[in-house]
């Protein structure tokens, strides 16, 4: 693979709250270190909703000469808002790129889910129950909605280019049906579950031979028993406050498994490089919203739930980095050696 990546999260905005409530500048910075360093990644994904927290993150990444996909993630926008989104962080990744960093701009994503004005519905749930719920309409909702996504691609590409001179992606579903003929790169967030294992490779080889370069986005599980197998929604077993939309704790009893965890990332980016994908994007290196929490009742334990290589903790400090307020998982270790080369040796 040419880029080796990491997702790292700045926070997620929803209702004028950010996911990541503590965002220290030279915590930052060190993260990002350890993710050239100790991961060995060449490249991260820069994700989340204030636009001053993206830039910050990305003129650190590109200090430390790593390749940096400037990513946008509007969450219950309107069109003409995320329009203005991507018209800022545009500028911004674009001063980057004059300083002479390598940056990707990543137009959205998957829009169509997490914003109110491509389906019916007032959340993720009833976007998704209005698409897919209907088997006879399934097919006319899904042609519709690729339609009205396509033709606000095409106006956000015109918007983000008319500020950024780089290379364009959008990160997608695969059931959105992107049009990729305005982009540089397509990249698709593609996360195995146990019943398309068999068909797993090949469609990845099948994307590869589409003949632009593929990056794979937004894959990976949770660390509880099991999770690997229904990998997309492996997250979802948590119980949320109504009012806030905090996470307060899981739904039932899930064992720990770091070692799936690891498992699944360890052989999913195998799948990939053998596939020819140019660049893939763990998901992601820290959940900040689901503390590890090993003491008291398994369900506190949030992290079970996470997506994060790294357990988040609270009041405290890690050992492998005492420095930090995380350590690192099974899967921290499994990742860094398979971008090191050295996952079989």
């Amino acid at each position: 693979m040419r880029a080796k990546g990491m997702t790292y999260d700045t926070g997620f905005l929803s209702n004028g709250q950010a996911s990541r409530t503590d965002f220290d500048p030279e915590t930052v910075r060190r993260e990002l270190t350890i993710i050239r360093d100790d991961l060995h990644c060449n490249a991260v994904q820069i994700v989340g909703g204030d636009a001053d927290r993206l830039e910050l993150a990305a003129r650190f990444a590109a200090e430390l000469g790593l390749e940096v996909w400037f990513s946008p993630y509007p969450l219950e926008l309107s069109n003409t808002e995320i329009l203005s989104l991507f018209a800022d962080c545009a500028r911004r990744a674009e001063r980057l790129r004059q300083a002479g960093a390598e940056v990707v701009f990543v137009t959205g994503v998957e829009l169509s889910l997490m914003n109110p004005e491509f389906l019916p519905g007032d959340t993720v749930w009833e976007r998704l129950e209005s698409l897919l719920g209907d088997p006879y309409a399934r097919n006319e909702r899904v042609g519709e909605l690729v339609a009205r996504l396509n033709a606000f691609l095409a106006e956000a590409v015109t918007v983000v280019r008319a500020h950024f001179g780089g290379k364009l992606t959008y990160c997608a579903i695969p059931f959105e049906r992107i049009d990729w003929t305005p982009f540089d790169i397509m990249s698709i967030e593609l996360i195995r579950s146990a019943e398309v294992a068999d068909q797993f490779p090949a469609g990845v080889r099948d994307l590869v031979a589409q003949g632009k370069p593929l990056a794979i986005t937004g894959f990976g599980t949770a660390t509880w028993r099991g999770a690997a197998d229904i990998a997309p929604r492996s997250n979802e077993i948590v119980e949320y406050d109504p009012a806030t939309g905090a996470a307060i704790r899981l739904n039932g009893d899930y064992a720990r498994d770091e070692a799936g965890q690891a498992a699944y990332l360890s052989e999913l980016l195998e799948i990939f490089d053998n596939a020819g994908v140019d660049s893939t994007f763990v998901f992601l290196f820290a959940l900040h919203s689901h503390p590890h929490r090993p003491d008291g009742d398994p369900r506190d334990d949030l992290d079970r739930a996470s997506l994060g290589i790294v357990k988040v903790l609270e009041d405290r400090h890690g050992t492998a980095y005492p420095d930090m307020t995380w350590e690192p998982k099974t899967a921290f270790t499994a990742v860094a050696a398979r971008y090191n080369g050295d996952a079989d040796q």
